[in-house]
């Protein structure tokens, strides 16, 4: 019995055990179900549901032309693994020393930084900002590092350098480095913030907007198959267009180049707009930086064109002028004594120390730049209400509203709060006042359209990335109006008196060919306390346009401070005057703006051919990057500039063109594309090309080439049209061409275009690798042989069918001439046969000819053009070059030369026209 007791007992004991723990399980599966169920999904969802955010693409900021001027583009960052993931990984850093010296070189980076880094206690670490969005050219080095032993002689399974991680990204690209560099801005490339320019304007619209996309994973992390459970793609950055012309920008960039270098000034603006619509072309800095390394200690970041204020000087008279135009109280002929304005104490002074030049007319006054006509004019004749409503319709005191960051307003304290009369009057020749560069030419730019206050632009659209639609495009905004046109139209007669004028102080500023109207200033610096700076420390200016009459360019130039012993007074001439000509003059032939007559007795003068020529030159483009573009995509890019697409292969994608990225080309040129599969090209047609073209295109398709002979393409060993494998061995002979050259380019001088000339040549030039060509003397009047057109004598002869032309010459060794007429054969006082043979170093001799001397030709001959010129040397005793003008009969078809037919670039080509001159003659004759 007690055994069956005791048995009951345990199993009584082993049930309790059974139900209370099913009893607890229940309870804990009821607690998990009901209370903890919450938290426990949430921590699953975590596991197998994962959120992405989706980074958009920052737009990209182009010139008004498309021309691409910050862009996001591929970038790597570099980082190490120091510890193992397991025992099986061996892609560690295995020598820290060694790997940080081989990586320092190509990141750039101290050896002793990478080191520090190399031997943290972490499993993996970056390698700061050395590491971080590295180009595609340091990732490739990196790559290719080699590591083929380690010190102690464990090996590796690659000869790469191991631990390194290379991790794909993007990052912001300025590809023309400083170029514009104030008006871009920069992206700070660690906080991917942007800092200045357009970049911060524009910060919002080229961020973009981030996507978002949530997916099912398993439990290592790889997404499940039709995981994807929610989508929101990324919204890329629109693309903003500048109203900067990259080609004149560049001029800009140039100009302040060659200024820096020669001068060393504390700063220098210069801003180019079309006064018309208020947009700004051009605007340039210095000192300057390079927003793709900003981080490199630079500090030259502001935009001094819209946030440095300075006391304007002179060029601020142009806004007195006009008022004083306006309100009727300029009279150019009414008489004034100069030199000293003695109302006040201290008295005003002319810049002259006060000297002045005695009694003479407001506007000898106004070309003079005399302070006292424009306190007369403004002080005494407007006073400080008008003078004060004049300046601020003319912005002065508020900011123009240019979409750039951190605009000043300028000050207008001394006609706001005058401490004395005489700061009123300061302020009608631009003292007492301070502006920013912008400022000046939204002022001087409501002169020059007519008399509208315009609001200044420097953005021209946006465009959707996808798309390329017009998303927002700036108009042309009217403030208000300042003056009326009447009185623009006589600020600008007057201002480019200023430059063509007797008095004027402006003279250097003159460009040939056209009208331009503005305004010279030099302004006192002032140091920290606002004291006059001992020395000569000046901010010297100039701002103008052109043409006067309707401008359609707006130059301001502002040199601060330029290190020089030279005089202030000749600082306008000599710092501001060459980079306003260069930038205006080169800008003006860029848009093709013809010349026309110019200022004063200049107005009188024709305008030249060389002018003329310039105006007309065919606007230029850069050729477009089209390397690594679909096929598609870059016949569209190029159709875009006009130019003609020649695909070379049958591949897809872009792998090589000519001509290359960024070279100047005209639109209708063509460039050859050669795609990632040769196969399938055919062999052009060589026939008439030069080796240059020939190699060229070899170099594309990689054939081997082999040439014989000089000048022009007549035979070619593979037939055109054959198709191409790559490899290929082609075979050309070239030979001299026998046909006419080309129009001239250029007139000779003193030709009056369209009239037959006497080729007497010029002395070759020593220091010129080419000789000299002729330089020509108006003809007599005579129809050239041949010819039935007549002419009246002295207006010129007409080219007709007979005519010659003459070339740079190579001078050869010749006799004096015995007084016969002019030679052909070499042989002195024979007369040649035709047609002659020259061989190379012929002597020839002429009548009279003396030493250094060349000859007069004996006649024209029937209307070819002349031959290659070679290199010239000094004419030494007897000597005189070839090419002048030898001389056929009329209706002779062309003499022999082992030279090719053709002429130097660039160089002139003059019809001769007369006939042979007598012995001892100087002068043509029927």
């Amino acid at each position: 019995m007690e055994l069956k007791r005791r048995v009951n007992l345990r199993i009584i004991l082993l049930a309790l055990c059974v139900i209370v723990l099913f009893s607890s399980l229940t309870v804990r599966l009821w607690w998990i179900q009901t209370v903890e169920a919450t938290g426990i999904m949430e921590i699953a969802q975590k596991q197998w549901d994962l959120e992405k955010t989706l980074k958009p693409k920052r737009g990209a900021i182009l010139d008004r032309n498309g021309e691409i001027l910050a862009y996001e583009g591929k970038a790597y960052d570099v980082s190490a693994r120091l510890k193992p993931r397991d025992d099986r990984d061996q892609d560690v850093v295995k020598d820290p020393y060694y790997t940080a010296q081989a990586l320092a070189p190509i990141l750039n980076a101290p050896v002793n930084e990478l080191l520090r880094i190399l031997t943290k206690p972490n499993q993996v670490v970056e390698l700061g900002r050395y590491g971080k969005k590295i180009s595609e050219n340091q990732k490739v080095g990196i790559e290719n590092l080699q590591y083929p032993q380690l010190p102690s002689g464990e090996k590796v399974k690659t000869n790469q350098l191991p631990g390194i991680i290379i991790t794909e990204t993007t990052r912001r690209y300025y590809p023309n480095n400083s170029f514009a560099a104030h008006v871009l801005g920069y992206l700070d490339f660690f906080e991917e913030e942007a800092k200045m320019g357009i970049e911060l304007q524009f910060d919002k619209e080229l961020r973009g907007e981030k996507g978002e996309m949530h997916v099912v994973t398993d439990k290592v992390g790889y997404q499940l198959p039709d995981g994807e459970r929610e989508y929101k793609p990324a919204k890329d950055g629109m693309n903003i267009y500048l109203t900067i012309d990259k080609t004149i920008q560049d001029y800009v960039e140039q100009a302040l180049d060659k200024a820096e270098q020669e001068y060393k000034p504390k700063g220098a603006t210069v801003v180019v707009a079309d006064p018309q619509t208020g947009e700004i072309l051009a605007m340039g800095n210095r000192p300057q930086f390079n927003p793709n390394t900003y981080f490199t200690g630079i500090t030259n970041f502001t935009n001094h064109a819209v946030t440095t204020m300075f006391e304007p000087g002179s060029t601020f008279k142009i806004i007195t002028l006009a008022a004083a135009i306006e309100e009727g109280k300029f009279d150019p002929n009414a008489y004034y004594q100069s030199g000293t304005y003695k109302k006040f104490k201290p008295p005003i002074r002319d810049h002259n120390q006060g000297a002045g030049w005695g009694t003479i007319s407001f506007l000898e006054g106004v070309q003079r730049s005399s302070n006292v006509v424009f306190v007369i004019m403004g002080y005494d004749y407007l006073g400080p209400e008008l003078l004060k409503k004049y300046f601020e319709n003319f912005g002065i005191g508020k900011p123009t509203g240019i979409e750039l960051p951190y605009e000043k307003k300028g000050i207008l304290n001394n006609l706001l709060k005058p401490a004395s009369q005489r700061d009123i009057a300061v302020t009608t020749f631009g003292q007492g006042v301070a502006v920013t560069a912008i400022q000046q030419v939204a002022a001087v730019g409501a002169i020059a359209n007519g008399g509208e206050l315009l609001k200044p632009h420097i953005v021209k659209e946006m465009r959707d990335p996808v798309t390329g639609a017009v998303v927002k495009r700036s108009q042309r905004e009217v403030v208000h109006r300042v003056v009326s046109e009447a009185t623009a139209k006589k600020t600008r007669d007057i201002l480019e008196t200023v430059i063509t004028g007797d008095h004027g102080t402006g003279k250097s500023y003159f460009i040939d060919g056209y009208h331009v109207a503005g305004k010279t200033g030099t302004a006192q610096k002032y140091d920290d306390k606002g004291r006059i700076m001992e020395g000569q420390h000046y901010i010297v200016s100039f701002i103008g346009f052109a043409p006067k009459d309707n401008p359609r360019l707006l130059v301001y130039v502002v040199v601060d401070d330029p290190t020089t012993n030279e005089h202030y007074s000749s600082w306008g001439k000599n710092f501001v005057a060459p980079i306003f000509k260069s930038v205006m003059e080169r800008s003006l032939q860029y848009l093709q703006q013809k010349p026309d007559a110019v200022g004063a007795e200049k107005n009188a003068q024709t305008v030249t051919e060389q002018a003329i020529a310039k105006a007309e030159q065919v606007r230029e483009v850069s050729m477009p990057k089209l390397v690594g573009m679909s096929t598609t995509a870059a016949k569209l890019r190029a159709e875009q500039d006009n130019i003609t697409v020649n695909i070379m292969g049958t591949g897809t994608k872009i792998v090589n063109q000519y001509p290359a990225p960024y070279e100047k080309v005209v639109p209708g040129s063509t460039v050859t594309l050669v795609t990632d599969r040769i196969e399938g090209s055919k062999m052009p047609d060589f026939k008439g090309k030069s080796l240059r073209e020939v190699m060229e295109f070899a170099s594309l398709m990689q054939l081997k080439i082999t040439s014989y002979g000089a000048g022009f393409v007549t035979q070619q060993n593979i037939p055109p049209g054959t198709a191409l494998k790559g490899g290929e061995q082609l075979q050309i002979t070239l030979q001299p061409s026998s046909g006419p050259l080309s129009p001239a380019l250029q007139p000779g001088q003193g030709v009056v275009p369209g009239t037959a000339t006497d080729p007497g040549g010029a002395q070759p030039d020593a220091n010129s690798p080419d000789g000299q060509s002729g330089a020509a003397n108006a003809a007599g009047g005579q129809p050239p042989p041949g010819s039935s057109q007549t002419t009246v004598p002295g207006n010129g002869t007409p080219q007709g069918d007979s005519g010659n032309t003459t070339v740079p010459g190579v001078p050869q060794t010749g006799t004096t001439g015995s007084g016969n007429p002019a030679s052909t054969t070499g042989t002195s006082g024979t007369p040649g046969t035709y047609p002659p043979v020259y061989p190379p170093g012929a002597v020839q001799s002429g009548t009279g000819i003396a030493p250094g001397t060349q000859a007069v030709p004996t006649g024209g001959y029937s209307g070819y053009q002349g031959y290659q010129g070679y290199p010239g040397q000094p004419a030494g005793a007897g000597q005189m070059p070839v090419g002048t003008g030898q001389s056929l009969p009329p209706g002779q078809a062309t003499w022999q030369y082992p030279y090719p037919n053709t002429a130097a670039p660039g160089t002139q080509q003059i019809p001769a026209g007369p006939p042979a001159a007598p012995a001892g003659s100087t002068t043509a004759q029927p």
